[in-house]
């Protein structure tokens, strides 16, 4: 198993030479660059070119005179240190953008997928053995109205609902008078209260979909011989269900947990635009639409390595769940 990890991790490196290829130059495909639009913007604005003098100074800056291939060069070679070069449009180093919204990000996604998976597999485990009974029924109602509501629309239907109620505007991840302030207690508990509601908008849609899947799954488990020959020697049908069956019929899941990370990412975009959530999401976003090359190809190569990891890990998981997998 240690073997397959490192062989994975080594592979992983022109996997990801080739997304930073592909990406860069995906994002350079559309006519112009950054600094044409903001040449538009000023003439437009100011209805002569006397305000971009600097232009070719900060082209000459951003090594948009380059040819394509030694910007990539450039900034690839900076990746590997760590130094992933300055957005256009912020002026400042992508860096210092990035992290400010990671840690966001990620505590959003992984509160997300922890909630997705701890409520769909015990409702899905529960409604396959409860099979065509009224509960079984009401939690695949429930399950596909999950599935069919998007994100941003329960998100403002919840931003509503709480300033009906409680008069009390729900955006952001902080009250405002916490915004801006250090970190204390009270903050730590104040980000508590905000983060739920982005935490559920953002997980519902897998949860009612991996319920799905949970549950045919084990539908199909449950009607295998050696399910029967467990409850021929008089098991429980507790043990039948929990430590035979359900251990096949979850090997689905655990693979698409290495592909749910990413998704959860990018899916939750738009969400965060709507609630205001200062993530990674709504930056990829304006950066690919401003062409804001620097930003955009670091997150997407982010992007790519949580992939990586996701899979890799997800592999791991499988081998433990299921003993009779080996990659050896």
């Amino acid at each position: 198993m240690i073997s397959y990890i490192i062989r994975r991790c080594l592979l992983a490196i022109p996997t990801l030479l080739i997304i930073s290829i592909i990406g860069f130059v995906i994002i350079q495909l559309p006519e112009g660059d950054f600094l044409d639009r903001k040449i538009q913007e000023l003439e437009e604005k100011y209805g002569d070119s006397s305000s971009i003098a600097r232009i070719d100074e900060l082209r000459e800056r951003y090594g948009l005179d380059r040819p394509m291939w030694e910007q990539y060069t450039t900034w690839i070679s900076g990746f590997v240190v760590g130094n992933f070069g300055e957005s256009f449009e912020y002026e400042t180093e992508v860096n210092d953008l990035i992290w400010d919204r990671l840690g966001f990000t990620l505590l959003i996604s992984i509160g997300s997928l922890i909630f997705t998976y701890s409520v769909a597999i015990p409702l899905g485990i529960y409604s396959a053995s409860h099979q065509y009974q009224w509960s079984d029924h009401t939690l695949t109602f429930f399950s596909f109205v999950g599935m069919s509501i998007p994100g941003f629309l329960l998100a403002l239907a919840l931003m509503v609902f709480v300033f009906e109620v409680y008069r009390v505007p729900l955006f952001g991840l902080f009250s405002a008078e916490y915004e801006g302030m250090p970190w204390s207690f009270n903050k730590f508990i104040d980000l508590l209260k905000h983060l739920w509601i982005p935490v559920i908008v953002v997980g519902l849609n897998g949860t009612a979909g991996l319920m799905r899947i949970m549950r045919s799954n084990l539908l199909d488990i449950l009607g295998q011989p050696f399910v029967q020959t467990a409850r021929a020697k008089g098991l429980k049908e507790s043990v039948v269900v929990v430590k035979h069956a359900v251990r096949i019929a979850i090997n689905p899941l655990i693979t698409i947990f290495g592909m749910s990370l990413p998704n959860i990412l990018s899916g939750s975009t738009i969400v965060s635009i709507v609630l205001g959530l200062p993530t990674v999401g709504p930056l990829l976003l304006r950066s690919l639409l401003s062409e804001d090359i620097y930003l955009a190809g670091t997150l997407l190569m982010m992007f790519s390595l949580l992939l990586i990891i996701g899979n890799i890990l997800a592999d791991i998981a499988l081998a433990w769940a299921d003993p009779r997998i080996r990659y050896e």
